[in-house]
C-alpha cells in the first residue's frame, strides 16, 4: 500500500461510551475519515471538504492512478483495493489505523430491464453497494465504541428510497444499505456513535455520464439530450453537484451532530 504523507491521529480523552472526547467537541482537526471509492465523483467531493474542515483522509478504491493523483493533492494516504473482496478490504481498513470517520461511498449500478437482469446483476449490487460497507462498519466499529466516538456515513440514493425502473438489482441493494444504516444506527447511538444515509438524486458525476450515454445508445437521442432527461427529475431542472452531496456529510460527521442518526438525508432539490 503507497502512501503519502501520514497526519497524526487525534489524541483523545474518556472514552468507554462516555460521551464524546474532548478533542471531537472541539472539532475535526487531525480526526482520520476513511472514504471508499474516494478518488472521483462524490467521494472526492467529499475528501475535499473534510480535508478542508480538518480532517486527515485516507482514499481507498479501485483506480490507482486516480487515487494517486486525489492523495497528492489533499496530502492524504491512498489504498488500491476491490471492496466487494471483504478480506482485501478488511485487511487495508485494519492497516490504516483507528478512523473517526467512516464514509461508506463506493457503489455502482447495472442497468437492463429485470426480465434481462440475472442473479450476478443482483449478487454484484449488493456486495459493491451494501456488503462493502457491512464489512467496513464491521472493521470500523470496534474502536470506536472504545473511543465514544465515531460518525459512519452511508452514500445511498433515491433510488434507495423509490423505485426507478431497469434498475432493480441496483434499488435493491441502496434500500437495503438504508435498512442497514437505520438498523446498526439504533445499535451505536449509546456510544457516540451516528450511523445516518445520505442520498442523492442524479448527480453530476461519471455514473450519470455513463447513464446518459446507455440512454442515448437506447434511443438515439444526444448524451446532452440524455443529461436533460436525468435533470428534469429534479424540481430545479439541473443535476446535483457532487459538492452539495460532500456539504451534507460534513454536517452529518461534525461533532455536536450526534443527536442525527439513522436518518436518511436526501440532496436531490426537491425530488421527494
Amino acid at each position: 500500500m503507497r502512501e503519502h504523507k501520514s497526519l497524526p491521529l487525534p489524541s483523545w480523552e474518556g472514552g468507554g461510551g462516555r460521551g464524546q472526547a474532548s478533542q471531537a467537541r472541539k472539532g475535526r482537526g487531525n480526526s482520520l475519515a476513511i472514504i471508499t471509492g474516494g478518488a472521483k465523483g462524490i467521494g472526492l467531493a467529499i475528501a475535499r471538504r473534510l480535508a478542508a474542515d480538518g480532517a486527515s483522509i485516507a482514499l481507498l478504491g479501485r483506480d490507482t492512478a486516480a487515487l494517486e493523483t486525489a492523495a497528492a493533492e489533499l496530502n492524504a494516504r491512498q489504498a488500491t483495493v476491490d471492496v466487494t473482496n471483504a478480506e482485501a478490504l478488511r485487511d487495508t481498513i485494519l492497516a490504516l489505523g483507528p478512523c473517526d470517520i467512516l464514509v461508506n461511498n463506493a457503489g455502482a449500478a447495472v442497468s437492463n430491464p429485470f426480465t434481462r437482469h440475472t442473479l450476478d446483476d443482483f449478487q454484484s449490487m449488493l456486495a459493491v453497494n451494501l456488503l462493502s460497507a457491512v464489512t467496513a462498519c464491521q472493521c470500523a466499529l470496534p474502536v470506536m465504541r472504545a473511543r465514544g466516538f465515531g460518525r459512519i456515513v452511508n452514500i445511498a440514493s433515491t433510488a434507495g428510497l423509490k423505485g426507478y425502473p431497469y434498475v432493480s438489482a441496483y434499488v435493491t441493494a441502496k434500500h437495503a444499505l438504508i435498512g442497514f444504516t437505520r438498523a446498526l444506527a439504533l445499535e451505536t447511538v449509546k456510544h457516540g456513535i451516528t450511523v445516518n444515509a445520505v442520498c442523492p438524486g442524479f448527480t453530476d458525476t461519471g455514473m450519470v455520464t455513463r447513464s446518459a450515454a446507455n440512454i442515448a445508445a437506447a434511443t438515439g437521442r444526444s448524451e446532452q439530450e440524455a443529461r436533460a432527461q436525468l435533470a428534469s427529475a429534479n424540481p430545479a431542472g439541473r443535476l446535483i453537484q457532487p459538492e452539495e452531496v460532500a456539504a451534507a456529510v460534513a454536517f452529518l460527521c461534525r461533532p455536536d451532530s450526534g443527536a442525527i442518526t439513522g436518518q436518511a438525508i436526501v440532496v436531490a432539490g426537491g425530488e421527494m
